[in-house]
């Protein structure tokens, strides 16, 4: 069994079947008024970056934009130790499958990692949580050893777009580029602001021979 198999597990037996979002038992983590709830704040979105040469990557697909419910749910799972949360999302994304075949042309999702710092202190990466979820979904690896994170830095959500950018720089680093080359890579992260963080791993990519045409972004909602 995997390590993110085995959290799943002991999450599942630590946390009762609950919503995620308004606390009352539910069976499968989503209760019905929430699910009509997230419904309406729901729809895929596709910004296509080919031309725009400041963008590492091909596209971006986002689900929601950052606010009211999902805004809530996402700061949750991040920031106020809450990894349940992350079963609500999950099953939402299965109710809605058709939504994601459009990712069925990645050939590996590619988690962004956080440093071992704050993996330790958060006891899980959200990121890699959703990311097992969606690979299930769409029958499509995920891995989180391609690309490490060998700095800390603060909070993105804490900086503005200038600070984000110096932020993110020489933060990653390509670990295993034999296992994604010449295979579509689709990158995950939880939250689009500026996509600083998404286009340095990118970047860090391209700098090992992938072509920005096989890049593309994931994540669950855009600031």
């Amino acid at each position: 069994m995997g390590v993110n198999n085995i959290i799943g597990t002991i999450l599942d037996i630590i946390y009762p079947q609950v919503c995620g979002i308004c606390g009352k038992l539910a069976h499968k983590s989503l209760c019905n008024k929430c699910r009509i709830r997230l419904e309406k704040e729901f729809n895929i979105n596709i910004d296509n970056y080919a031309e725009d040469f400041n963008k590492n990557f091909n596209e971006h697909y986002y689900f929601f934009k950052y606010e009211n419910l999902i805004r809530q749910q996402i700061i949750a799972l991040k920031f106020q130790e809450k990894p349940y949360v992350y079963k609500t999302i999950a099953y939402f994304f299965k109710e809605n499958k058709k939504s994601l075949k459009k990712l069925e042309k990645y050939d590996i999702i590619i988690v962004v990692p956080v440093s071992n710092k704050r993996k330790k202190e958060r006891g899980y990466n959200q990121s890699k949580l959703l990311a097992k979820e969606i690979a299930q979904i769409i029958n499509v690896p995920v891995s989180d050893n391609i690309i490490k994170k060998v700095k800390d830095t603060v909070p993105q959500s804490t900086l503005n777009k200038e600070q984000r950018l110096e932020n993110t720089k020489n933060v990653y680093r390509v670990t295993n580029i034999k296992k994604v080359l010449n295979r579509n890579i689709l990158i995950l992260d939880d939250i689009y602001t500026t996509g600083s963080t998404v286009n340095e791993c990118a970047r860090v990519l391209i700098e090992q021979g992938i072509k920005k045409d096989q890049i593309g972004v994931i994540t669950i909602a855009k600031d």
